[in-house]
């Protein structure tokens, strides 16, 4: 299953950390944020996985599963 959310299509990110050591050269890494995807249960039967944000908004209550 992909990382996204099929309601409002929410993917990865990429982000850098910056750390500060007392004006020295510090180069980081980036980092892969992915968004935070939940179970849930459709009305039409079936269970998806979509973020939180979709979860709250209950926009899932009229998505059907394709």
């Amino acid at each position: 299953m992909a990382k996204e959310c099929p309601i409002c299509k929410k993917g990865s990110q990429m982000g850098v950390k910056r750390v500060l050591l007392r004006g020295k050269y510090n180069p980081t890494k980036k980092v892969r944020k992915y968004p935070n995807l939940q179970w849930a249960t459709l009305t039409a039967g079936g269970r998806i996985k979509i973020c939180t944000d979709c979860l709250k908004k209950e926009k899932y209550l009229s998505y059907e599963k394709k």
